[in-house]
């Protein structure tokens, strides 16, 4: 399938761009991890739609790493020296059509992971090598300061879970759906946002 053109992206072409996105570039490298991007971003959504969360949730554990596709910069490699911001690269493109619950969860699952090395020690000795490394170039664990400030995010409970959704979504040869699956969901958050 050819490229679309993300210059003329509007209500009713985004959710095919995104599959596109899946259909040609999901089956990439994910980070040094054991699952490709699309993988990772499935099992994200597929592990959300298991604890019966609420649609935003699913679409935005399916869309937090969208960015790997969408930045300038290109997708981050385990020989990055530096942090190429897929977070902001992402929900930059998604803000016109999602709602804030979905582009917050999108923009600060970086920020949920320095966040949660700060707060909850166990939590960094669960990280992987690859997210070891790339907490390195997004600054680590976050500073006092940084937490007390991200802990006014008006959707932090669900910044975290949506983290943790992410976290969970690095198993080899695990099933899930594909993103035909989520499409007609992620249609009816956009729908829902863009007529409000």
């Amino acid at each position: 399938m050819d490229k679309i053109d993300h210059n003329n992206l509007s209500s009713d072409t985004i959710v095919a761009f995104i599959g596109n996105i899946f259909e040609r570039r999901g089956g990439e490298e994910y980070l040094g991890e054991p699952v490709t991007m699309a993988e990772h971003m499935l099992q994200g959504a597929h592990f959300a739609e298991s604890a019966n969360e609420p649609e935003a949730i699913i679409v935005a554990a399916l869309l937090h790493d969208i960015g790997h596709f969408t930045s300038e910069f290109g997708t981050f490699s385990m020989d990055d020296t530096n942090d190429r911001l897929h977070e902001v690269a992402g929900a930059n493109v998604l803000q016109r059509f999602f709602p804030t619950l979905v582009t917050d969860c999108v923009r600060h699952h970086v920020a949920a992971k320095r966040y949660l090395c700060a707060t909850r020690p166990e939590y960094f000795n669960r990280l992987s090598d690859a997210s070891v490394h790339s907490l390195n170039l997004q600054g680590g664990p976050m500073s006092a300061e940084e937490v007390e400030e991200f802990e006014k995010q008006p959707n932090l409970a669900d910044l975290i879970k949506v983290r943790h959704y992410d976290d969970a979504g690095k198993r080899a040869a695990l099933k899930t759906k594909p993103f035909s699956h989520y499409a007609p969901m992620v249609q009816r958050i956009v729908d829902a946002h863009c007529t409000t």
